[in-house]
């Protein structure tokens, strides 16, 4: 049997993964969770819990007491996936229906909530449609309701992403109306009537593939034990942080993180950060996104 990961196959890997998962975030795992997550038999499961001994002989040991792999002091992760992002990020899907609770690694979830958002109407047909427009770079025919128009109209867009932008998914494409890349609100698409081959590449469209660096830092009239509060919450270093964000996204990025308006229309503690120097907005089209 091979102990090197450049060795194992998707199924096994992921498997392997999950054992991690498990020793890493409940400080055990045994035969059963392999078994019941992965619908493996008893055979097939012991031979994952040997192979992943034989990757990290000391990451765990078998508790006879307890009969179950306990997790070890010297635990060191083979996989690069053990990070805070991803355990909320299970935890949230669950909160939010996007995940069954059988489907979630987690075994013993925490006490959780979320605040609720409004949901969002996107119509499968249509997203399909689009995603199907995207990997055939074709433009589409889309009866869209803008905020600029009292009556839906239909155009031809020609979709190359998907965008979400905290509360909406978008989808980034040129737009042979208006002649530029702009973004659509997936939930404004009434119907798609048609398709075609697109002329336009997805390359020329500059504000997607450029970024933007924010550095944010604490808003300068907190005081010094609040400065650090909001230091840790947004992992700062040396009273800074940097943000990276395609220029397309930028507009969302500002209003999200509370950076599109003056500092000074909000108390510090709601305000919390500010820009320490103006994001480099050269050749951006910001009238060309929010979701028209």
């Amino acid at each position: 049997m091979s102990n090197d990961r450049s060795e194992l196959r998707w199924g096994v890997e992921q498997r392997l993964e999950f054992i991690e998962f498990r020793l890493f975030w409940e400080g055990h795992v045994n035969r059963s969770d392999v078994m019941t997550q992965f619908g493996l038999s008893v055979n097939q499961a012991s031979s994952d819990l040997s192979r992943y001994i034989g990757l990290a002989p000391h990451n765990m040991d078998y508790d006879r007491s307890l009969r179950t792999y306990v997790r070890q002091p010297g635990f060191k992760p083979v996989f690069d996936k053990l990070d805070a992002g991803r355990y909320l990020a299970q935890l949230r899907s669950v909160a939010d229906g996007i995940l069954d609770q059988d489907d979630c690694w987690i075994a013993g979830l925490p006490t959780y909530d979320s605040a609720p958002t409004p949901a969002r109407g996107v119509d499968p047909a249509t997203l399909r449609s689009v995603v199907d427009a995207i990997r055939r770079s074709e433009a589409v025919e889309v009866q869209y309701q803008s905020l600029s128009n009292p009556e839906p109209r239909w155009r031809w867009i020609a979709p190359h992403a998907i965008a979400f932008d905290g509360f909406r998914w978008h989808t980034r494409a040129f737009c042979l109306t208006d002649d530029c890349f702009k973004d659509f609100l997936l939930s404004r698409i009434l119907d798609i009537r048609g398709s075609r081959e697109s002329e336009t590449s997805a390359d020329e469209d500059r504000d997607w593939h450029s970024e933007v660096t924010l550095e944010v830092g604490p808003h300068p009239d907190l005081s010094e034990t609040q400065a650090k509060v909001i230091a840790l919450d947004y992992g700062m270093r040396g009273g800074k942080a940097k943000i990276k964000v395609r220029r397309a996204l930028l507009y969302y990025a500002l209003r999200r993180l509370g950076l599109d308006t003056d500092p000074a229309a909000r108390r510090p503690q709601e305000q919390q950060i500010v820009l320490l120097s103006p994001p480099d907005l050269a050749g951006n089209s910001i009238q060309n996104v929010g979701g028209e």
